[in-house]
């Protein structure tokens, strides 16, 4: 590929863009009118205005996003991760158009996005899956099959994702309260109201493996990342390896990962997460279709460039390692920046009137914003991934403090001081965690 149109916006876009201008790759960005200033814009070869600040009527329109990548002769299309990235309509229409969708087949991004067939598909290949249910069409088909898997349940929407869609019910009072909103919630934002229910798993880890295929049917994982630690069911610290989990259970999870990605003939980057209980029982959660926005830390234990791999298997050529070839040294933490209240975790968007990155060994910013840009109140807050990598966990936390201390953010609300707490926490220095840890610490 010689030049791609990146439907993305912020650090993602500018993360993709430093891999393509490092292997000579033309780049096009496309922008809204709220992020005409954004260094994305500026740092692409060429740069197009998508519309408005409203997604629909910019980085949502599919149409005009294909139309621009046509107008300027791109290859291919990289949607990143979050709006069109897991949209099979999309992946179609631009495999149609005769431009190189940057991802999996758009038949696999629909089998997986859909969370009842794709908890059909892994218990079918094998995979162990969490107890739960096909649609549940009605308020007593719900407390039906509550009361048969024993409370406390999630009620979730089928083509949700990212933490969107899904309310923890602790009894049926709760269930038949959040029923009808759960099923709107998933109209709304997933185009569907079908809905399931999982078991809670109290005290679960948040365990996902990396996974990589390819047209020729190689299949690689590049090893796991923790991410337990979460607000509202979006993860917010995740951590390469983790930490909690002995080397049996990983190696059991590579080889169900590796499986659940053969099942479906997997290519391109994807993400199969795990649910693991106290007692190190793990359960299929989801597939990711994408590049995850914690895809660095991986990068980081393993030396490889994960955009880079994903542009050689769109251009059809083979994965460049095999799974003998591939290493993990080291440790890496990332930590989602936003423009957030610390203690409520509402968005605080604002003008940014001054933003110092600390720089010394062991740090890496992916960063969406510099000091005077304005985070707007139309897309996700977040200003930045801060990873902090090193040979030890230990040392990666007391890097990760000394990052903390150091930042200086002025003019809106981040979440830079939860961070800072959390480190200095005991619980979390031992990597005595669970998806719960966020509601057990005090500000």
């Amino acid at each position: 590929m010689q030049k791609i149109l990146i439907a993305n916006r912020g650090e993602i876009a500018l993360r993709i863009m430093r891999t393509c201008h490092k292997l000579g790759i033309e780049t096009i960005a496309v922008y809204s009118d709220a992020d005409q200033q954004l260094p994305y814009v500026h740092y692409a070869t060429k740069a197009v205005r998508i519309g408005e600040p409203p997604v629909n009527k910019s980085y949502l329109n599919a149409e005009r996003i294909i139309e621009i990548a046509k107008e300027e002769e791109a290859d291919g299309i990289h949607p990143g991760y979050g709006f069109l990235s897991e949209n099979a309509e999309f992946a179609r229409a631009v495999n149609r158009e005769g431009l190189i969708f940057i991802g999996p087949d758009p038949e696999t991004i629909e089998l997986m996005g859909d969370k009842i067939q794709s908890r059909s598909a892994m218990e079918k290949a094998g995979i162990p899956i969490v107890p739960g249910s096909d649609q549940v069409s009605s308020l007593e088909d719900a407390c039906f099959v509550a009361t048969d898997i024993g409370y406390p349940v999630m009620l979730k929407a089928s083509g949700g994702g990212g933490g969107i869609g899904m309310v923890k019910c602790e009894n049926e009072q709760a269930l038949v309260k959040s029923f009808q909103t759960v099923k709107t919630r998933a109209k709304a934002y997933f185009g569907s109201e079908t809905i399931f229910l999982e078991k809670y798993i109290e005290n679960a880890r948040h365990i996902e493996i990396q996974v990589f295929g390819d047209e020729a049917g190689n299949l690689v994982h590049l090893f796991e990342r923790d991410c337990s630690i979460q607000r509202r069911n979006q993860k917010v610290i995740e951590e390469a390896p983790a930490c909690s989990l002995s080397a049996d259970v990983k190696k059991r999870m590579y080889e169900a990962a590796l499986k659940a990605a053969a099942a479906v003939q997997y290519k391109n980057a994807g993400t199969i997460e795990f649910i693991v209980d106290e007692n190190d029982h793990f359960y299929f959660l989801e597939m990711n279709t994408r590049l995850q926005v914690e895809h660095p830390i991986t990068e980081q234990i393993t030396g490889l460039d994960l955009v880079e791999w994903q542009l050689l298997a769109a251009s059809g050529k083979k994965l460049p390692l095999q799974q003998s070839d591939i290493f993990a040294e080291g440790h890496s933490i990332e930590f989602r920046l936003y423009a957030e209240d610390p203690i409520t975790f509402l968005p605080s968007p604002g003008k940014i009137e001054e933003l110092d990155w600390p720089d010394f060994e062991g740090v890496r910013v992916d960063y969406g914003y510099v000091s005077q840009s304005a985070v707007t109140p139309f897309y996700d807050p977040m200003i930045a991934k801060c990873i902090i990598s090193g040979v030890s966990r230990k040392q990666v936390i007391e890097r990760a403090i000394r990052f903390f201390d150091q930042l200086k953010i002025t003019g809106i609300k981040t979440n830079a001081s939860l961070f800072a707490h959390i480190l200095r926490e005991k619980d979390y220095q031992n990597g005595s965690y669970s998806t719960a840890y966020l509601n057990t610490i005090k500000m």
